[in-house]
C-alpha cells in the first residue's frame, strides 16, 4: 500500500452529515438549554427604549459673528460651521459633564428586587442632600441602602444587613464623604414603605463618559447640516431628558461663547478707542499749534489772496515808481530851467494839483511870451507875470518834491509788502505739505475712531441678537413605544444558531483533533488494499465477556461476520492446511485477547475443533476470560494441570496433550493452551523449535488454531512467530488506536513479515457501528430500536 493512501480520502456529504446527526441528542440538549437560557435572559433582561432628536446646524452668516469687527480689515476671516466639527463639539466630554451635573445623573436610586433591581428616576421617595462641597461630592463614590419604615423614619445600612441603623428624615447621617441629609417626598414615600432602595453616588466624569459612549450622533445625509441624536435607556423619560438637555447645553454654550467673544471684542475696542482718542487730541493740538505758529488758517485760500494782493501791489509799485520817476524828472527839469518856458503837461502824474498848476503856469508863460512881443521885460505887466510865474514855479517844485518824497515812501512800503507777500507765496507749499501731513493723520485717526465706535455698537447689537448654533427640528421623542432591546426574535434566532454552533464546534474540533480509528469505515479509508474483516461493538462492564452459542446480540452477529470473512480467506487456499490464525495488536488494551477468545467461541459454535493458544507469555490474559461459573474444565492435562505454553517450551518431556485444557464454556467446547508462568527470557524461549512443532501438530489435529500473541509495537515476540501463521488478525481499538500506528503493520506486510494480514476493529460504539452508524448489526425483534431513536 502506498503511504499516500493514508492521506487520500474522498469527502462523502452523506457520511459528513451522518457524522454529526448521530450526536442528535447533544444537539437537542443544546437547543433546549439555549432556548431556555434565551427565555430566562429575555425574562430578566432590562428593556431599553430608543429616544431620538433631530437638529439643524445653522450657518453663521455674520462673518464669524462678534469677530466681524475685524473682518473688513482682513485680520480675521469667517468660515461656515462644519457638521463634523459640530458633532465632535456636541459629543464632547464637557457637554456630558454638564448634562450629568444638571440632571443629577451621578446619584442613582434603585429599587432592590428579588432577581434584579430597577432604577427610580421619576417620583423619587426622598431627596439626598450632601453637606460637603460639590467638588468633593462630584468626584466621590458612595453606596448605601435605605428602607423607609414610615414618613419620618428609615433604616440605613451600607449593604450589610446586620449593621442597620434607624434614622429620622432631616437628620445628619455620617458617611465616608461627609454628612448627608435625607428629606422625604411626602407624595411618593408611602409607595416605598418597607422596600429596600439602593442609593449610589458615582463620579460625574465616569457617568458622563458612559453616556458619551452610549449616545449616537450622526448626520442625516452625507452633506447635510441636519444631525440625528439617539440614545437607548431603560427609562424613557431619562433618555428624553438627556438628549434635550444635551441640545440645550450645546446651544447655551454656543451663545455663551459668542457673549465671551463679544465682551472681549468690546473691551478691546474700548481700549483702542481710549488710545485713539488720546492720539486724536494730540493731532488736533498739533494742527492748532501749527496754524498758530504759521499764522495760517486756510493755506490755499490765503495763497490765492496773497497772489492777488501781490499782483496788485506789484502794479501799484510799478505805478509808484513811474510817478516817482516823472516827478523827479520834472523837478529836475524845473530846477535846471532859468527862464520861463512852457512845461510838459499830461506827463502821467497822478497829482491833479500839479497838473492844474502846470497848466496855469503854461498859460502865464504863453501870455508873457505874447506880451514880450510888444513890450520888454521891465514892463510892469511882464514883471508882474514874472513874479506870478516864479511863484507858480516854486509851487510846482514844492509839490513835486513833496510828491517825490511821498512816492519814495510809497515805493518802499510797496516793496516791503511785496517781500512779505512773496515770502508767503514761497512758503505756502511747505506749509501746505506739513499741514496736509497733520490733517491726514488727523483724518485717519478720526476715521478709525469713528469706525471703532460703529463696530462697538454693532458688536453689542450682535450680542443682543445672538442665536443658537442649532435649530431643533424634532425634540427628543421615543422611536417606538415598545422597547428596542432585548430583541426577542433576534435573541431566539441567535440562541438557536449558537445551539447548533456550540455542539457542532465541539464535534468538529474533536474530529479535527481526532487521530484515532473510530470504526471500520475510518480504517478502510486508511488501508485500501488490506481487508477489514469485521468491527466489534464495545461491551459494557455488566455484559458477558464471552458469547453464547445461540446469542443474537450485536457482538455475536459481528463475530459471525468475522467468522464468515475469515473462512473465505482460509478456503481461498484449498491445497494446504490454512487454519493457523494469529491475533495481535499494536499495544496492550486494544482487545486482542477478547477477540481471540470470542473468535474461538464463535468458531466452536459450528461444532468445529478449535484450539486457543495463549502465546502472550509476558502478559497472559486468557485466565480472566475462561474462569467463573460458566466455564467447566472437561479434561485435565495428564501430567501437570498447571502447565502451559511456557512449561512446554522449557520441558521437552511435556507433550501437547499435557498442556491442552478442554473447556465447556456455556454450551461450547473448546481447547485452550494457557500461557503458563511468565518466564525471565520470553523472546529467547519463543525462538525454540518446539513452538514450531506444536503449531504444526495442532494445525493438523484441529480445524482452527487461534493464537493470542503479544502486541507488535511493544515487544518482538509476535514477529518471532509470524512465520508459523497462516493469517494475522490485527486488532484495532476504536477511539484508542492512532491512525499513524497503522503504518507499522502495513510496512511489515510489505516486508513479508505479516502473512495474510487482516484487520478487526474492536470496541466500536453503537453510534459508530456499521459504517458510521448508518447500518448496524443485528436482525430480529430483540434488535428493534427504542422509540426515541431515529429509525
Amino acid at each position: 500500500m502506498d503511504s499516500k493512501g493514508f492521506l487520500d480520502s474522498n469527502i462523502d456529504i452523506n457520511d459528513l452529515i451522518k457524522s454529526y446527526s448521530r450526536y442528535w441528542k447533544w444537539f437537542l440538549l443544546s437547543i433546549i438549554c439555549f432556548i431556555v437560557g434565551a427565555f430566562i435572559f429575555i425574562r430578566y433582561a432590562t428593556p431599553e427604549y430608543a429616544a431620538k432628536a433631530k437638529i439643524h446646524i445653522l450657518e453663521d452668516k455674520n462673518s464669524s459673528s462678534e469677530l466681524s469687527a475685524f473682518g473688513d480689515l482682513g485680520i480675521l476671516g469667517g468660515s461656515s460651521n462644519k457638521v463634523e466639527d459640530e458633532i465632535e463639539i456636541l459629543n464632547s466630554r464637557s457637554n456630558f459633564i454638564s448634562v450629568v451635573n444638571k440632571l443629577k445623573l451621578n446619584l442613582k436610586l434603585s429599587l432592590i428586587g428579588n432577581v434584579k433591581s430597577s432604577e427610580i428616576y421619576l417620583n423619587k421617595p426622598f431627596k439626598v442632600n450632601f453637606l460637603r462641597n460639590d467638588s468633593i461630592v462630584n468626584n466621590s463614590y458612595l453606596s448605601f441602602f435605605i428602607s423607609p419604615i414610615s414618613e419620618s423614619k428609615f433604616e440605613f445600612s451600607d449593604g450589610d444587613d446586620e449593621n442597620v441603623v434607624i434614622h429620622s428624615f432631616g437628620k445628619n447621617i455620617s458617611t465616608d464623604i461627609g454628612d448627608i441629609v435625607l428629606t422625604p417626598n411626602i407624595d411618593y414615600i408611602r409607595s416605598y414603605l418597607g422596600k429596600k432602595i439602593q442609593v449610589e453616588l458615582r463620579p460625574i466624569f465616569s457617568i458622563a463618559e458612559n453616556y458619551q459612549q452610549k449616545i449616537v450622533i450622526t448626520p442625516a445625509l452625507e452633506f447635510s447640516n441636519i444631525i440625528n441624536i439617539s440614545l437607548n435607556s431603560p427609562i424613557k423619560q431619562k433618555a428624553l431628558d438627556v438628549i434635550n438637555t444635551l441640545i440645550e447645553i450645546y446651544n447655551q454654550n454656543a451663545i455663551e461663547d459668542k457673549r465671551i467673544v463679544a465682551d472681549r471684542t468690546s473691551n478691546f475696542i474700548d481700549e483702542r478707542i481710549k488710545e485713539i482718542s488720546t492720539n486724536l487730541s494730540s493731532v488736533d493740538q498739533s494742527a492748532e499749534e501749527f496754524k498758530t505758529e504759521k499764522g495760517v488758517n486756510d493755506i490755499a485760500a490765503e495763497s490765492n489772496i496773497a497772489l492777488n494782493v501781490g499782483a496788485a501791489s506789484r502794479q501799484n509799485l510799478e505805478n509808484a515808481k513811474t510817478q516817482l520817476n516823472i516827478a523827479a524828472g520834472m523837478n529836475s527839469y524845473l530846477s535846471e530851467e532859468d527862464g520861463f518856458e512852457v512845461l510838459p503837461s499830461n506827463v502821467g502824474l497822478s497829482d491833479g494839483s500839479i497838473a492844474n498848476t502846470t497848466a496855469k503856469y503854461n498859460e502865464l508863460v504863453l501870455e508873457r511870451k505874447r506880451l514880450l512881443k510888444s513890450a520888454d521885460e521891465q514892463n510892469p505887466i511882464i514883471v508882474n507875470l514874472d513874479q506870478q510865474l516864479q511863484g507858480l514855479k516854486s509851487t510846482i517844485q514844492s509839490s513835486l518834491s513833496g510828491m517825490e518824497r511821498n512816492l519814495g515812501m510809497q515805493v518802499n512800503n510797496l516793496s516791503s509788502q511785496m517781500a512779505r507777500i512773496n515770502s508767503k507765496i514761497y512758503s505756502a507749499p511747505k506749509n501746505s505739505r506739513d499741514l496736509r501731513d497733520i490733517t491726514r493723520k488727523q483724518e485717519t485717526t478720526e476715521s478709525l475712531y469713528l469706525y471703532l465706535l460703529q463696530k462697538r455698537e454693532e458688536s453689542q447689537i450682535t450680542l443682543a441678537s445672538s442665536t443658537p448654533k442649532s435649530k431643533v427640528i424634532d425634540n427628543a421623542h421615543l422611536v417606538q413605544l415598545a422597547p428596542v432591546t432585548p430583541k426577542k426574535p433576534l435573541i431566539y434566532l441567535a440562541s438557536l444558531i449558537l445551539a447548533f454552533l456550540v455542539p457542532f464546534s465541539i464535534i468538529y474540533t474533536n474530529q479535527l483533533l481526532d487521530n484515532k480509528v473510530n470504526n471500520k469505515a475510518d480504517l478502510e479509508k486508511l488501508i485500501n488494499d488490506v481487508p477489514v474483516l469485521s468491527e466489534l461493538p464495545s461491551v459494557s462492564k455488566n455484559e458477558e465477556l464471552l458469547i453464547k452459542k445461540d446469542d443474537r446480540s450485536v457482538l455475536s452477529e459481528s463475530l459471525r461476520i468475522l467468522r464468515t470473512n475469515l473462512d473465505y480467506l482460509i478456503k481461498a487456499k484449498k491445497d494446504i492446511k490454512n487454519n493457523v490464525i494469529f491475533v495481535t495488536s499494536s499495544v496492550p488494551g486494544e482487545g486482542k485477547t477478547f477477540v481471540s477468545s470470542n473468535l474461538s467461541m464463535i468458531l466452536s459454535s459450528t461444532n468445529k475443533k478449535v484450539l486457543l493458544i495463549g502465546a502472550d507469555i509476558r502478559n497472559p490474559k486468557l485466565y480472566t476470560f475462561f474462569a467463573g461459573k460458566n466455564v467447566d474444565r472437561l479434561g485435565k492435562p495428564k501430567r501437570n494441570e498447571d502447565a502451559g505454553l511456557t512449561e512446554y517450551l522449557y520441558d521437552e518431556k511435556l507433550t501437547s496433550k499435557d498442556i491442552i485444557n478442554t473447556l465447556l464454556v456455556h454450551t461450547n467446547t473448546i481447547d485452550v493452551i494457557y500461557s503458563g508462568k511468565i518466564p525471565p527470557n520470553p523472546s529467547e524461549l519463543l525462538m525454540s523449535d518446539r513452538i514450531k512443532e506444536l503449531i504444526e501438530k495442532v494445525s493438523i489435529d484441529y480445524d482452527y488454531v487461534v493464537v493470542d500473541t503479544a502486541p507488535l509495537l511493544v515487544v518482538t515476540d509476535t514477529l518471532l512467530l509470524t512465520e508459523y501463521a497462516n493469517h494475522v488478525l490485527y486488532v484495532v481499538r476504536s477511539g484508542n488506536t492512532e491512525k499513524k500506528v497503522l503504518q507499522y503493520p502495513i510496512n511489515l506486510k510489505k516486508e513479508g513479515k505479516l502473512p495474510s494480514l487482516a484487520f478487526v476493529v474492536n470496541g466500536v460504539s453503537s453510534s459508530n457501528l456499521g459504517y458510521g452508524g448508518k447500518y448496524g448489526y443485528g436482525y430480529g425483534e430483540n434488535m428493534k430500536k427504542p422509540w426515541w431513536k431515529f429509525s
